[in-house]
């Protein structure tokens, strides 16, 4: 699987958000406070979000070049894309929800058997038929990383997905997660503010501040040196090994 290349700049309210890096097949991390640019990250990668310039390229596929005026549609990108409310169509049952993305590419029996096949593969087949407002949350979460996966997208964006949930519930997700990353060998971007998450998930991590990498490496380094120096961030007992304390926004 490709690796996906990112070199983007857009003018913000309170900043301009100017980023590079790669995101290689497993999990990059985006780490950092509320409105340093995270999101907003995903959204120019996935084409939700049109940056000032810059260029998104997977392998050889240009995706976005301000340059060249390439800026490929949001479906001929194929991103998987989890966001924190999970926007799950509540009108449809979970097979639906699941079978939506599959409708411009296969047939429509096809469609249900693959929804119902990665349904099975979450853990959530029982729901098959039934509506979001009748999932709990830990449900919702994996019926929407199903659908995200279901049409076999190129990578998979994250954005806060497990925020909501206990902490036994991200551990299991944890687990899903990384079981189909080393399944599929996906370049996966995943926003979190919580070290344990960051720390169980991340193969990298990128340190974002006001638009700007700060610093990158392995989320064991890049905590270990912030938890050293200080963060300015409001302090966390919970989410840490040992109850050594870290920054939680």
């Amino acid at each position: 699987m490709s690796s996906l290349q990112v070199k983007l700049c857009r003018k913000t309210t309170h900043f301009t958000l100017d980023v590079a890096f790669e995101a290689k097949p497993g999990i990059t991390i985006l780490f950092g406070p509320s409105g340093a640019g995270k999101s907003t990250t995903l959204g120019m990668i996935a084409g939700l979000v049109q940056p000032d310039q810059g260029q998104v390229r997977l392998g050889e596929t240009v995706w976005f070049d301000s340059a060249a005026k390439v800026d490929l549609a949001i479906e001929a990108r194929k991103v998987g894309y989890v966001f924190q409310s999970l926007a799950l169509f509540p009108h449809l049952t979970a097979e639906e929800n699941v079978a939506y993305g599959l409708a411009s590419t296969c047939a429509r029996k096809e469609a249900r058997e693959r929804a119902s096949a990665m349904l099975d593969r979450f853990r959530v087949g029982h729901l098959r038929d039934r509506r979001p407002r009748t999932f709990s949350g830990g449900e919702a979460q994996r019926v929407a990383l199903a659908r995200a996966l279901a049409f076999s997208p190129s990578i998979l964006l994250l954005d806060e997905p497990f925020s909501a949930l206990d902490r036994a519930l991200q551990r299991e997700l944890h687990i899903d997660v990384r079981k189909v990353v080393e399944s599929e060998r996906l370049p996966v971007i995943l926003i979190t503010h919580h070290p344990s998450e960051a720390r169980a998930l991340g193969d990298r991590m990128l340190k974002l501040r006001d638009g700007r990498i700060e610093a990158t490496g392995s989320p064991e380094e890049l905590l270990g040196r912030q938890l050293a120096h200080g963060t300015g961030m409001e302090l966390d007992f919970a989410d840490t090994p040992m109850g050594l304390p870290w920054g939680k926004e």
